[in-house]
């Protein structure tokens, strides 16, 4: 392979059915930026799964960094939202979680707020597998699917083939201005502009009802999940002075 048509990610293939080669032709000429959004494409294409998505942990909520659809989006928004669900549980046991039905039995049970959010939207499992390097766990690649259904030791693998490729390429992300997605915005411009959005809104709502961190992020997301909306939706209406908090958890439109 000549300079021109090798990639930042090189990848070793242990798979003799080609995984690695087809995740390494799926982000085949496209920019550093790009590259996190078209893996959760090749995830799609080489899973049984019809969704994906990838989280970055932090203090408080997680940072949504692409997703494969709208679907996809939101049941990672809705996690964030309520603190709670596979992909939470796995980036902090640093395993993956596999909730194969999230319709009944121990999945419904285990995350029940999120399995009745997950399956309204017409999702059925969850498969969850951390970002990391075996110590260290900065998110989650989350794979979504209609109908429940296990894995395969295979398939399992592909999905940790993915992860891996996933961890290597957010960490080689360029996070200077020097580097602009496609639409002339720094890549991870916006991403840290919902984060703030998030963490100036709990700022507020803890002068607004004198309460610590922990607690204003907790009312934001209840209030959140309460009305149907997400946690970043509502974080935006209190810092633009649309929305605000008073001491009975109401939300009352100025």
């Amino acid at each position: 392979m000549d300079d021109g048509r090798r990639r930042r990610i090189r990848i070793r293939d242990p798979d003799p059915g080609g995984t690695a080669g087809a995740i390494a032709e799926g982000v085949r000429g496209v920019s550093p930026g790009e590259v996190p959004r078209r893996l959760c494409e090749v995830a799609v294409d080489l899973l049984p799964v019809t969704g994906a998505s990838v989280s970055l942990r932090s203090d408080g909520m997680p940072v949504q960094i692409c997703a494969s659809s709208e679907r996809a989006a939101l049941l990672a928004d809705i996690q964030a939202t309520i603190g709670d669900g596979p992909c939470q549980t796995a980036v902090h046991t640093g395993r993956p979680v596999l909730a194969c039905d999230l319709t009944s039995g121990h999945d419904a049970l285990r995350w029940p707020v999120f399995a009745q959010q997950a399956t309204a939207e017409g999702v059925r499992a969850v498969y969850a597998v951390p970002l990391g390097n075996g110590s260290v766990y900065v998110g989650t690649l989350d794979l979504y699917r209609d109908t429940p259904g296990r894995l395969t030791a295979r398939e399992l693998h592909t999905a940790q083939l993915v992860a891996g490729v996933m961890t290597v390429a957010l960490m080689a992300l360029p996070h200077g201005e020097e580097h602009e997605a496609p639409g002339g915005e720094p890549w991870l411009s916006g991403l840290a502009a919902d984060h703030d959005e998030v963490y100036q809104a709990v700022g507020m709502i803890m002068a607004q009802l004198g309460v610590a961190s922990d607690e204003a992020l907790a009312r934001l997301r209840a209030h959140a999940f309460a009305h149907g909306r997400t946690a970043l939706d509502v974080a935006r209406d209190v810092v633009a002075h649309r929305e605000g908090f008073d001491r009975f958890d109401r939300f009352d439109r100025e």
